[in-house]
């Protein structure tokens, strides 16, 4: 597995568990967007000069070490990347850190149906986030790459009737997703147990630098958004925004 990061303390990520986050590196979306740049492109930071981040590879040696040191203080660990489940030895890597006894999160983009059914199949994974970027119509748009539509639709199919814990969830972009936009994704989802609005904010190293200057959404025009959104989905909240 190739690990980009290690966050050794969440409260939040697992809903309920307590838990540490590990980054996994390369992605085949190139949202703009896109908060963990750095596990997407390789060597994005000392391309731009950047050096006040150490994001090196970390070994899995290192990685367990810590594992083991935190058993019975943490419950689980959520993979994310990047796009976990572009590496095949995914399911071994799981396997591995289930046998300390931990509970696994995963957060994916949904593009590897396969990997997730076989994930799901083998009680490999506790909880799962799928991110829907776009209605489908604009997909490509918003992701920067060319999408494989049936297969996004084929996740989404097989998180709702997986029996586990799951959660979609958008990140609400001004200038890449209108409130039109939302509501066809409410219609794309419909009957999902969770949905999760998520406001942008760009506070952080971004794939597009371009977007800290974009005009975001106000807090109650999020929240007229999210309520219509409700109405068609079942469920639907924003989250981080009181």
């Amino acid at each position: 597995m190739i690990i980009g990061g290690i966050q050794k303390l969440s409260l939040l990520d697992y809903p309920d568990t307590l838990s540490a986050i590990i980054f996994t590196k390369g992605c085949n979306f190139r949202c703009p967007f896109c908060y963990n740049p750095m596990f997407v492109l390789p060597g994005w930071f000392e391309a731009r000069d950047i050096e006040h981040r150490d994001h090196s590879q970390i070994f899995e040696s290192d990685l367990f070490a810590f594992l083991e040191e935190r058993q019975g203080k943490l419950e689980g660990v959520v993979i994310t990347g990047g796009e976990p489940t572009l590496h095949q030895d995914l399911p071994e890597f799981i396997r591995k850190i289930k046998q300390l006894g931990y509970l696994i999160k995963l957060d994916t983009n949904g593009t590897n149906p396969e990997m997730l059914s076989y994930l799901l199949d083998n009680d490999l994974i506790n909880y799962v986030a799928m991110d829907i970027k776009a209605p489908h119509d604009k997909y490509d748009k918003v992701v920067g790459v060319g999408v494989n539509l049936e297969n996004i639709k084929k996740s989404v199919k097989i998180i709702k009737e997986s029996g586990i814990g799951y959660e979609f969830r958008t990140t609400v972009v001004a200038g890449l997703l209108t409130a039109d936009d939302i509501l066809k994704i409410a219609e794309e989802i419909k009957g999902a147990k969770k949905w999760y609005l998520q406001k942008f904010i760009a506070d952080a190293d971004l794939l597009n630098k371009d977007l800290k200057s974009t005009k975001n959404y106000t807090n109650s025009e999020l929240k007229l958004i999210t309520e219509k959104a409700k109405e068609i989905a079942g469920f639907c909240q924003l989250r981080g925004i009181n």
